[in-house]
């Protein structure tokens, strides 16, 4: 069972960074239901987020939660902001002390799977190393991300894109799915019951010559099937 921590940064009363009709807290929180509701489809995954609604916790309320759960990954969802409206693009954090391989390991592949999923326009920030709490205090791999900036045009416009939301929540799962080898349910198709009294029509064939209907007619009767022929115009 891999159990994975959702951590939508801000909310309640920190809105987080605002620009073009944005908040943080609010794109973040739609990214990290999208992960969750696709993570949904793999089997042995278990998932808890920070928060589901728009309320406030602590940083230390966050990282607590997930040590208590006992989880294997902690991720941290945030968008960027600068003064300079020309600040544009993606970029990862780790914690900056006591880093592990398979840290390393982890940022790099949910890094690139998360860039593979948004498109090659998306400007590469590069991964990164970070004093965070939420790198800091969490007992798990953690990664914190930084998803566009909010106060720039041309990535706000993105963020806006429920296609574009949902592919960068599709970049999320991937990595998680390559880096843990998840397995996706396979689940039979539903086949939906018949009403009751219900009468379904089978049409054997269509031919030009009477003597080959009325020898399929004939195969059919000895198969047990009521079988009749009708001219067509």
């Amino acid at each position: 069972m891999v159990k994975i921590y959702l951590d939508a940064g801000h909310g309640g009363k920190d809105s987080g960074a605002s620009g073009n009709g944005l908040l943080e807290k609010n794109v973040v929180l739609d990214i990290a239901k999208r992960v969750e509701a696709k993570l949904k489809n793999y089997k042995d995954v278990q998932v808890l987020q920070t928060r589901t609604t728009d309320i406030f916790l602590e940083l230390s309320e966050r990282t607590d939660k997930a040590n208590q759960w006992g989880a294997d990954v902690f991720v941290s969802f945030h968008c960027n902001s600068a003064t300079d409206i020309v600040g544009k693009g993606f970029e990862s954090f780790i914690y900056n002390a006591s880093v592990t391989p398979e840290t390393v390991a982890f940022q790099n592949v949910m890094h690139q799977e998360i860039l593979r999923q948004i498109g090659a326009n998306i400007v590469d920030r590069g991964k990164k190393r970070a004093n965070f709490h939420v790198l800091r205090e969490s007992n798990m791999k953690a990664i914190l991300v930084e998803n566009l900036f909010v106060s720039n045009p041309s990535d706000a416009s993105l963020l806006k894109q429920t296609t574009f939301l949902d592919r960068l929540a599709q970049g999320y799962v991937t990595g998680l799915e390559k880096f843990f080898g998840l397995i996706k349910e396979t689940r039979p198709p539903t086949i939906p019951s018949p009403t009751k009294d219900a009468l379904y029509q089978v049409v054997a064939g269509t031919f030009a010559d009477r003597d080959n209907a009325e020898a399929q007619v004939k195969k059919l009767a000895a198969d047990g099937y009521k079988a009749f022929i009708q001219e067509k115009e």
